[in-house]
């Protein structure tokens, strides 16, 4: 084994089903996890796991499979990991998903076979939160306790605040509106909801939501980007929890007749929640029932340039954390 390894990023993100035989496995696992499912006996999440997922699985299905049978999210990040690996011969960028293919456990493996002596875990989620930034990180932490695998470990768990991140989703927004007149759209930051007890504990998700959405606001418009009006709003709630609000589907309903741009927020990878929920469903009931005029899907950042060049940079100043002090 090769002692002198370049150090590894690892870019982490829930998943998503690459395949209608792996819708039930990736269901299975999602609400098996204690931050999804928040309960604290595991023989009874399971049970009650199992239960939900057979309630939406059909659904699920039928999702999928408008959307071509698989998730987009493994295809856009593998194209994301060539395009790193072409800018920066420095690093090796390799990814993982939570409930789903390439798992933590094949990557680190062949990692510590490999004797690579410096990781860092870089979340594709831009605002932290315990169900889903926690969850990854804690599922990554448990895997290299497993393997006894001990490496000098960096994070990058939030960026919602970084220039860079904000701007390449400003160039995003300014093509998605490209010929139009933006004073006459509605800009709506839709983020993945959470439920709300979350929040009451001390989750910082809903504050960061907020703040990356007024930094967006002032880069929109110092770039001459005058919207009607911008809100944020979250979608993909679950269950009868309350979770956060309002709802995208709300702000569907409340701009009635108006025109809209949709810009998720909390997604950096295209997924089944932006291209069937927001681009199928949402766009379904915006023109049928709301009269909208215009309904514009802006695209998440994806294997952009300038996302891979903002990856590179904040995985070169990243701090140092020891992971079992910290986590285990």
């Amino acid at each position: 084994m090769n002692s002198d390894k370049k150090e590894t990023v690892i870019l982490f993100n829930m998943g998503g089903a690459n395949s209608i035989k792996e819708v039930d496995t990736f269901l299975i696992n999602m609400f098996n996890d204690y931050h999804i499912l928040n309960i604290k006996n595991s023989f009874m999440r399971s049970i009650i796991a199992k239960k939900i997922v057979n309630k939406i699985k059909p659904n699920v299905i039928k999702h999928y499979e408008a959307i071509g049978g698989k998730s987009p999210i493994n295809e856009y990040t593998e194209k994301l990991v060539n395009k790193l690996n072409k800018l920066d011969s420095s690093k090796d960028y390799k990814y993982v998903m939570n409930y789903s293919n390439p798992s933590a456990y094949n990557v680190l493996k062949e990692l510590k076979y490999n004797n690579v002596r410096e990781i860092t875990l870089f979340s594709m989620y831009p605002q932290y939160s315990e169900v889903t930034v926690k969850s990854s990180l804690e599922s990554i932490y448990k895997v290299m306790k497993k393997l006894k695998y001990k490496a000098k470990i960096n994070i990058v768990d939030r960026y919602y605040y970084d220039d860079n991140y904000n701007n390449a989703v400003v160039k995003l927004i300014k093509e998605s509106i490209k010929y139009k007149n933006s004073e006459e759209y509605i800009l709506i930051f839709s983020a993945h909801s959470i439920p709300k007890i979350h929040i009451d504990k001390g989750d910082p998700y809903k504050y960061e939501c907020h703040c990356n959405a007024e930094i967006l606001k002032d880069k929109l418009y110092k770039e001459g980007l005058h919207f009607k009006d911008i809100v944020l709003s979250y979608q993909s709630k679950i269950g009868k929890l309350e979770w956060l609000s309002p709802t995208t589907i709300d702000m569907v309903k409340k701009y009635s007749g108006e025109k809209l741009i949709i810009y998720p927020l909390a997604f950096t990878i295209d997924n089944s929640e932006t291209i069937y929920e927001i681009d199928i469903e949402y766009r379904k009931e915006a023109i049928n029932k709301y009269n909208i005029k215009d309904f514009i899907l802006c695209p998440c950042l994806n294997d952009s340039t300038s996302f891979a060049k903002t990856i590179i940079e904040l995985s070169n100043i990243n701090k140092e954390v020891n992971m079992y002090d910290k986590i285990i």
